[in-house]
């Protein structure tokens, strides 16, 4: 039993300097295994504003050390490309070892099939306000870790943060002007009580209620007229991805 939990989890370590996690791999294969993927899939969500810095690769020691090496580099990249296609930033000296089987080997060979991926955590504000900085009229941001209760404009508590991180973008940039758009996932056009409206209403009542120019603000709602992937969605990644809130620079 340890075994396998083992395998089907990522096992989080908090360092003086940064945090790693560990991402398991089936045997031979260059691409975590199923759990793993869905486990690195939420580690994503709760952790948009992460920054990359080294990702080692390891292997068991069934095959030759050059085989075992280039896989380990292969699922290096798998890693890589997972966290680059979903936004997370990765520094631009980022560290990519490929040990192989070059390193203490543990009895249990599922253990030793893993990359290692260490991160640093980094403030929203600062990448939303990076991203402010250098946007022109017309451009999209998706603000990261908007979530609302089911069918609800109601944002849930963990949302607290990003709302925060916008207000001061707001107050930092006071010639900023935004179109605040909300989408949901899941209903076909044709379907009725859409909360889209009513979502990105709920962002601008907020900025509004802590003192932000009602003059600098608009919001609209798309429903599913603009998904990111085509309704039905194929996976609850997808659904995510598709519900989302997003501002319009008007003006900046």
């Amino acid at each position: 039993m340890r075994v396998k939990l083992l395998v089907l989890l990522l096992v989080f370590v908090s360092g003086f300097s940064q945090d790693k996690m560990e991402v398991f791999f089936d045997f031979n294969v260059a691409t975590p295994n199923q759990s793993s993927a869905e486990i690195l899939q939420k580690w994503i969500a709760e952790n948009p504003n992460s920054v990359v810095t080294k990702l080692s690769g390891y292997c068991d020691n069934v095959d030759g050390r050059a085989y075992n090496k280039a896989l380990s580099l292969k699922r290096i990249n798998s890693v890589l490309n997972t966290l680059k296609e979903n936004n997370i930033s990765v520094s631009p000296s980022v560290l990519l070892v490929p040990m192989g089987e070059d390193f203490k080997q543990s009895k249990v060979q599922a253990a030793n099939r893993k990359v290692v991926v260490y991160y640093q955590k980094e403030k929203t504000e600062a990448q939303l306000a990076s991203k402010i900085k250098t946007s022109k009229k017309g451009d999209l941001i998706k603000l990261k870790n908007i979530y609302f209760y089911n069918n609800s404009d109601k944002t849930v508590p963990k949302s607290e943060p990003t709302l925060k991180e916008l207000l001061g973008v707001m107050n930092a940039n006071p010639k900023l002007k935004i179109e605040i758009q909300g989408h949901i996932c899941c209903k076909k056009i044709t379907d009725p009580d859409d909360v889209s409206a009513a979502r990105a209403k709920a962002i601008y009542t907020y900025l509004i209620q802590n003192k932000i120019d009602k003059k600098r603000l608009t919001y609209k709602g798309y429903g599913v007229t603009r998904p990111i992937h085509p309704i039905p969605e194929k996976n609850t990644q997808e659904e995510e991805e598709n519900r989302r809130v997003e501002i319009m620079i008007v003006e900046n």
